[in-house]
């Protein structure tokens, strides 16, 4: 599971319908969610949570039995806003308001210039345009034609979702140390993709290396076939 990112701006709307399970409609930039209420124990990964006005989506589920005391679900979530991760336990009866996400994998395309990109979706081949509200700095993680899955509810795209890491290539640093293995000293870089981060010595321009969509860091050098 990768690093979600989305639209912000959370907010109340109008209020829900009355029928049957109580739903709530809420504002998301310029979207409209429907949440509806659900049993904890019907959480489930993909699912979108409104925890105190805040949209979370679940990542990881995890069904907990303790030697003494109750059994809960410890719930691993990403907010939508790129705020990081929460984990949080419930309880199996408690109620939630939950919305179902249709995760599409989609490839990069090109960017616009302004932070926003064009992404196809790798089934169907239709394209979508992504705006700088909903990719944050999403595009530092992608080279063309790279991978991601998109989020969408009701039709809308509403979250991003990277890899826990990608590769990108080197294209300014300081020259390289021959020889140097040490990777307690690191050095400025550049990416291809606008990235900057710090790299070992003997990392050149041109070289390929890993980096973490978490916070940018370097991983490791990628060997070319």
């Amino acid at each position: 599971m990768g690093v979600v990112v989305g639209l912000v701006g959370l907010g109340y709307g109008c209020s829900g319908n009355g029928l049957g399970r109580r739903s709530e409609l809420w504002s998301l930039g310029d979207l409209c969610w429907e949440f509806e209420s659900m049993k904890a124990n019907e959480i489930r990964p993909g699912i979108a949570l409104n925890l105190n006005g805040k949209l979370y989506v679940v990542a990881k589920i995890g069904h907990v039995k303790p030697g003494k005391g109750p059994a809960y679900i410890q719930a691993k979530m990403r907010a939508v806003d790129g705020s990081g991760m929460k984990e949080q336990r419930f309880s199996g009866s408690e109620v939630v308001d939950g919305a179902t996400l249709d995760k599409r994998g989609m490839e990069f395309l090109y960017g616009d210039g302004e932070g926003g990109g064009t992404f196809m979706d790798t089934e169907n081949y239709d394209q979508v345009e992504l705006r700088k509200e909903l990719l944050g700095d999403t595009l530092l993680y992608m080279a063309a034609n790279s991978s991601c899955d998109v989020m969408f509810h009701e039709g809308n795209p509403v979250a991003i979702e990277l890899p826990s890491s990608v590769t990108v290539t080197i294209t300014d640093t300081a020259p390289g140390i021959k020889g140097a293995t040490a990777t307690n000293q690191l050095k400025e870089a550049e990416c291809d993709t606008g990235l900057k981060t710090r790299v070992p010595p003997f990392i050149a321009i041109g070289e390929k290396v890993r980096v973490s969509t978490e916070d940018g860091s370097y991983m490791a050098r990628v060997k070319e076939d």
